[in-house]
């Protein structure tokens, strides 16, 4: 059985998740902006990865398409598009979709497939993270630049698709609940803005003990506020959450000894939020560090490193074109935690 795909948001992740169904034998329709798909419709998709993998998919071999037409046919509809864009992509299927089509959101954040599902209540609709990086090269080449795979919530409508991610390469990690990988997916996910704040690429970026020193603050601030709201997250590291923002802290060659897949790293790869801001693109900060920073606020656990990662981001948006070094960023991250530490400690004006 060929199996109909469409994937909603033909960025470099849903390409890539695309394209390597297209090589394992999926019919599967691309639905984005045309900048990249008339790329892709010329040139054809290279796909590549870190361990030397390489699939070369034909233009003939898919479809492309700027509306989800094609998700009237579909067996599963992946949604692969930014967080801000879930409702309003969401209200495109509407009146497309089949009822027994199945809605696999593989998305960055917390809750878009309740989103989805809100706007598809006669849909299957599952939660899924995709635990790797891309990078989009020239000509069609789309290359996973870290470890990792596919996780998802699981649920018996997923048996059926099991063989072609598996004959893709992307076996599906199927979890009864997922959300325990989501908050550990977005713990690592607080280095996007650090990443993009600094104009490296990963791998650089991490192997600088200030940048993770950055990253271990923000870490150790969304922990506080897991543990308040009783969120215990996944073990995705090397080391349990909590050691590793202590591992973060150390010496660049003790680091180095323990990283495993922190650094596992291609050379170019950079976070996604770093694409966003030399796009021009709006990122998905609030998904990120604002998760944090909204919780922070529901349980009573301040967050101004989050918050102060959210403030430089913004910037950037607006036209803030300045590459912080890694002690200037850690000064001004230890300095917000500084300034909310005393404002905490200051009388209230309260009678």
């Amino acid at each position: 059985m060929t199996f109909r795909v469409t994937v909603l948001g033909a960025g470099s992740i849903g390409i890539f998740v695309g394209g390597k169904l297209a090589a394992a034998g999926a019919d599967v329709t691309f639905v984005g902006r045309p900048r990249l798909l008339d790329e892709i419709a010329a040139t054809g998709l290279r796909l590549t990865d870190l361990d030397g993998g390489s699939d070369r998919v034909a233009p003939a071999a898919f479809a492309v398409a700027t509306e989800p037409t094609s998700a009237a046919t579909a067996d599963l509809v992946l949604v692969t598009v930014k967080s801000a864009q879930t409702a309003v992509s969401a209200e495109q299927l509407v009146g497309r979709v089949r009822s027994d089509t199945v809605v696999l959101s593989l998305q960055n954040g917390i809750g878009n497939d309740t989103v989805i599902a809100e706007i598809l209540p006669s849909c299957v609709v599952l939660a899924g993270m995709v635990m790797f990086n891309v990078v989009h090269r020239d000509g069609g080449v789309f290359h996973r630049g870290t470890a990792g795979g596919l996780a998802v919530a699981d649920d018996p409508s997923l048996e059926r698709f099991a063989p072609l991610f598996a004959r893709a390469g992307l076996p599906l990690d199927r979890h009864a609940d997922l959300l325990p990988v989501q908050w550990a997916k977005l713990l690592l996910n607080l280095n996007n803005p650090i990443n993009a704040l600094s104009g490296l690429p990963l791998r650089t970026e991490l192997g600088q003990r200030d940048y993770r020193r950055c990253l271990a603050l923000a870490q150790a601030e969304a922990l506080a506020v897991m543990d308040r709201a009783q969120i215990r997250p996944a073990r995705l590291t090397p080391l349990p959450p909590h050691l590793m923002v202590r591992a973060l802290t150390m010496p660049d060659v003790l680091f180095s000894r323990i990283s495993g897949r922190v650094v596992a790293v291609d050379p170019q790869a950079r976070s996604s939020m770093a694409d966003d801001l030399e796009q021009g693109r709006k990122t998905e900060i609030a998904w990120l560090s604002g998760e944090i920073v909204s919780l922070g606020r529901m349980v009573g656990v301040p967050t101004p490193v989050n918050a102060c990662l959210m403030e430089l981001i913004g910037l950037a948006e607006r036209g803030d074109e300045r590459r912080w070094s890694g002690a200037d960023l850690l000064a001004r991250l230890r300095s917000a935690k500084c300034d909310a530490t005393e404002d905490a400690a200051r009388p209230s004006d309260r009678a």
